[in-house]
């Protein structure tokens, strides 16, 4: 949902046809997240292309590629950290974009701890460090790697998506879920906490405010 929110912002901010969605397939349980991820590139007129990173399954294991463990809440990071996933992608990405002569990349990473399950690489310290590495692999000092939603809470992301016209269409067709279960999910894992709980502050503060 989060990179859904990052994708309306770029359209309100450069149009849909200077924008384009990456998704990435690494084996991860919620692939339905992909399908979702092409739907609504496609219904808002967005280039999306999906890329493979299939070799992190040879190289690493976590319970959001392997489905025969069992997600571990408990931690203080759930076992569900795909180590380097942000890197990569962010590397994979900004690589594309330079082909491409783009001179940024947005990606929907929350850097504050309630509401990203501790990840230390979506912290703004980590995305602050990337965007400089990026600047050296790419020999070009004006990239910029964008990070709206880092230092957000997820009730913040939703009034944001709320002003941006897109909340109840995002609730409605983007997968969070570990699972990939749709809408509430399972209600259970990390990402559906973080992501009904932060709807649910939202509603609320929302209906005070009416008061």
């Amino acid at each position: 949902m989060d990179s859904s929110i990052c994708l309306a912002l770029a359209i309100k901010k450069y149009s849909a046809d200077e924008v384009l969605s990456l998704s990435f397939r690494y084996g991860q349980r919620h692939s339905p997240e992909l399908i979702q991820a092409k739907k609504i590139s496609e219904e808002w007129n967005v280039d999306h292309i999906e890329l493979s990173i299939d070799c992190l399954q040879e190289i690493t294991d976590n319970a959001l590629m392997n489905t025969d463990m069992v997600i571990d809440y408990t931690e203080q990071v759930p076992n569900t950290l795909v180590l380097g996933r942000n890197g990569l992608m962010a590397r994979i990405a900004a690589i594309h974009a330079h082909s491409l002569g783009a001179k940024k990349i947005a990606l929907g990473v929350m850097g504050l701890e309630e509401a990203n399950s501790g990840y230390r690489d979506c912290s703004r310290r980590y995305m602050n460090l990337m965007e400089e590495i990026l600047r050296i692999d790419l020999d070009d000092e004006s990239f910029e790697v964008l990070t709206p939603l880092v230092d957000m809470t997820k009730a913040e992301t939703m009034k944001l998506a709320d002003e941006l016209g897109v909340l109840d269409y995002l609730l409605e067709n983007t997968i969070t879920c570990y699972e990939g279960l749709p809408k509430e999910g399972c209600k259970v894992c990390p990402a559906c906490k973080l992501r009904n709980e932060g709807i649910l502050e939202y509603r609320q503060t929302q209906y005070a405010t009416s008061l």
